[in-house]
């Protein structure tokens, strides 16, 4: 006799081994069978109602953990308040347009977009889409993810679009739509604006400079002969520069000095002197920013002026306390330059090439 035959261990249906991999598949096909889904929201029918509206994921790849830790959290969410007497339903769906299907869509299948029609390229992009739905949707199931999988919205839906011009049709009728420009994010390989998400910042040593700008009309407050300074880290956007922002709080001074005579912030002039070798520094004025309100300036290479205003967001941690304005290519440029009516310019196209808006850049 063996010994473990005198042993008196409780007997079990319950295999040795759980083997989920393959009992999961079979206990979802039960619940899919019994539509455990539909049942849990019919005896909930006429309650007070739950609704998580999931934002949809791209359809753009194969589901990863990201998308594993989304859908299971959001499922626990669901199911709690199912159980809790609510109609919770949940109504999965894809978000089958923008950027990452098209990148995602180059990568995988070595697609040229500028080789294609834009018909064309739409098209490419949709079967593609479609595909990645198919592929997520199956996996999302595996997840054992409660929804009504057999009616999804596809943002690329006929009547999902439709729904989407009817809403705009509406802000439009109550004058909420206007034509304007504003300055965004984009990608010149793309050829695409970008949602702040997408931004990723690489750190880049950069040219900073300081820039001169003779005063046009000082308003008596500034000599004629003297010249703004601005320092930037973005000497690019100097085509596009319309205006220089002052605080209005701070002190301001003109200074003479063996190069000529400069306007910066008083408490930075001793530094100015050392970092620009100026000489023989005197200051011969003193006065605040908002004195310096509505002067104006000659661009450094157009013949066009620039408008000195008032910016709360002006430091003095770098630079000269005056910043160069380029509205169509800074946020803070953009609205604080609304005040005083400046144009947005951007004379730049969507390679990011410079057009013909700053001459002698052109192509550039």
């Amino acid at each position: 006799m063996k010994m473990k035959e005198t042993l008196q261990i409780g007997k079990t249906e319950f295999p040795m081994r759980g083997n989920l991999p393959t009992k999961e598949v079979d206990y979802q096909k039960e619940w899919e069978e019994a539509d455990v889904y539909g049942q849990r929201q019919a005896k909930n029918e006429g309650k007070p109602t739950f609704v998580l509206h999931d934002g949809p994921p791209y359809a753009n790849g194969a589901v990863h953990m990201g998308h594993a830790l989304n859908k299971i959290s959001k499922d626990f969410i669901v199911r709690s308040k199912s159980m809790s007497g609510f109609r919770a339903p949940f109504v999965p769906g894809w978000d089958t347009h923008g950027l990452p299907i098209e990148q995602a869509l180059a990568n995988a299948e070595g697609v040229d977009r500028k080789k294609l029609s834009i018909a064309e390229f739409r098209k490419l992009c949709a079967e593609y889409a479609l595909r990645q739905v198919d592929n997520q949707h199956a996996e999302f199931k595996r997840l054992g993810v409660g929804g009504t999988w057999d009616k999804p919205y596809l943002t690329l839906q006929p009547e999902f679009e439709a729904e989407q011009i009817r809403v705009f049709g509406k802000m439009a009728e109550n004058g909420y739509i206007y034509k304007g420009l504003k300055p965004i994010y984009w990608s010149p390989s793309s050829e695409s604006s970008l949602a702040e998400a997408e931004i990723e910042y690489k750190d880049v040593e950069s040219p900073s400079i300081y820039v001169a700008f003779k005063v046009k009309d000082g308003k008596g407050v500034v000599s004629d002969d003297a010249s703004f300074v601005i320092w930037t880290t973005t000497p690019w956007t100097l085509p596009a520069n319309l205006g220089i922002f002052v605080h209005p709080d701070y002190e301001y001074a003109e200074v003479k000095t063996d190069k000529g005579t400069f306007v910066v912030a008083k408490e930075l002039v001793n530094s100015l002197a050392e970092t620009l070798g100026w000489e023989s520094v005197e200051v011969v004025k003193e006065f605040r920013g908002t004195e310096l309100e509505y002067a104006t300036a000659w661009h450094p290479f157009y013949e066009r002026e620039s408008l000195v205003m008032n910016g709360d967001y002006v430091t003095l941690d770098a630079g000269t306390g005056l910043v160069h304005a380029a509205p169509g290519h800074g946020e803070d440029d953009f609205y604080y330059s609304r005040k005083y009516n400046l144009d947005v310019l951007s004379p730049v196209d969507n390679q990011g090439h410079y057009t013909a808006e700053a001459p002698g850049f052109e192509g550039m």
